[in-house]
């Protein structure tokens, strides 16, 4: 993790929610969102051991969400990337 980047499980709720799209922007700006989430979900649950388990959890939401989101664009006929 580099200098700067969330420890806590409550970092990472605050930097997630300060890079946020807004709800009207284009799906694959919300599928870099959630996968950019998921990673950052995941370093976090390998620092701050105490919340490993939960960061984990929100991990795999964010992970589920942009699968959601993948699936949507490729019934589109979008490309996911």
């Amino acid at each position: 993790m580099r200098k700067g980047e969330p420890k806590t499980l409550r970092d990472a709720h605050e930097v997630v929610m300060d890079r946020r799209p807004p709800n009207d922007a284009n799906p694959s700006v919300w599928l870099a969102f959630r996968l950019g989430n998921a990673r950052l979900y995941k370093a976090v649950a390998d620092v701050d051991r105490g919340h490993h388990h939960e960061a984990l959890y929100w991990a795999g939401y964010e992970e589920r969400k942009a699968g959601e989101i993948s699936a949507e664009l490729q019934a589109e006929g979008t490309p996911a990337d």
